[in-house]
């Protein structure tokens, strides 16, 4: 077995195709495209079809993906999918992404890890190539959040959207490493400030927990904004030291795109400009585990990235998670 560096071969993403605005919702709930944008910076989101599931995102952004890498579905070895929101309890989403993509030769397995799932599946995959018996994966970050929000909850409803991201990672010589740095952490004292109650063995899913709202999504926004800001700029700033590199160095953050009052001020903790930072909350609203490989893959499509330059992913999520990546692209 023989160690081996890693890097980021292709990107795809994929949101579906009906667009919820702020004036659309100010006629489902109590609110207002004014009072949703000048908290939140967002415009309007995307939201899936019924017959639209995780694993169909996830095989739209997979395929673009794939071909942005110039690799055969049949050729991949590995597919993680970080979701909140799967198509079925089991099996595992991943697995329904490798049938759908036509991928019969890669291990598959799913990640729970909320709106930081798609950096943490970025650590996983890494260690799984750098370890030398993996040399390429698939890393999926997919949620459809519609099916678990409650849409007469305004201070909810309003934030979150549909969607799916993907990136290629593959193996390169050890000199030629660009997953540069990274840190995770997390905090299960603080589980209940963004969570879905019911759903699992603890409060199962009956008519009972359903007319409780138990089902959907749940949160407490002054909360988990302290800790999304402090989680995600101590987390930037270990991976950024463990790169070597400083913030000066860096050509783009990557951020989770929840709220754009959050990412401002983790940009100014961390202490770059914001025209290094990359923002699309406004026209798709948080797509928890997706938002940063969708808003990656857009950079890439507008041309905003260039091989060789320095990234820093960073999110939070449910958990409470967070976490940071240092890349070279």
């Amino acid at each position: 077995m023989k160690f081996q560096g890693v890097k980021i071969a292709g990107t795809g993403s994929y949101v579906p195709e009906k667009v919820l605005t702020n004036e659309d919702l100010s006629e489902i709930v109590d609110t207002s495209d004014e009072w949703i944008f000048t908290r939140t910076g967002i415009k309007e989101r995307h939201i899936a079809a019924d017959d639209q599931f995780t694993s169909d995102l996830s095989s739209e952004a997979a395929k673009e993906a794939l071909e942005n890498a110039g690799i055969k579905a049949e050729d991949l070895q590995l597919i993680i999918v970080a979701t909140l929101s799967p198509d079925k309890t089991f099996p595992n989403t991943a697995s329904l992404v490798q049938n759908k993509i036509g991928a019969p030769n890669a291990a598959c397995f799913s990640m729970e890890a909320g709106c930081t799932g798609f950096v943490y599946g970025l650590e996983v995959g890494a260690g799984m190539i750098a370890s030398g018996l993996y040399k390429n994966a698939l890393i999926i970050g997919a949620e459809k959040l519609s099916s678990v929000v409650d849409w007469t909850d305004r201070t909810t409803c309003v934030l979150f959207g549909d969607g799916a991201g993907a990136a290629i990672l593959t193996a390169t010589d050890v000199e030629n490493n660009k997953y540069l740095g990274s840190d995770l952490g997390s905090n299960g004292e603080q589980h209940d400030i963004l969570h879905i109650p019911g759903g699992g063995c603890a409060v199962p899913f009956s008519q009972e927990a359903k007319d409780q709202k138990l089902l959907t999504l749940q949160m407490n926004g002054k909360e988990v904004f302290k800790h999304a800001v402090n989680g995600m700029s101590v987390s930037a700033k270990k991976a950024l030291d463990q790169s070597g590199l400083s913030i000066d160095e860096i050509d783009w953050v990557v951020a989770h795109q929840a709220n754009v009052r959050i990412i401002n001020a983790v940009g100014q903790k961390v202490g770059v400009p914001t025209e290094k930072v990359y923002i699309n909350v406004d026209r798709f609203g948080n797509t928890s585990a997706a938002s940063v490989p969708i808003a990656f893959n857009e950079m890439r499509q507008k041309g905003l990235l260039k091989r060789g330059q320095k990234i820093l992913f960073v999110a939070f999520g449910g958990g409470l998670t967070w976490g940071a990546s240092v890349v070279e692209y």
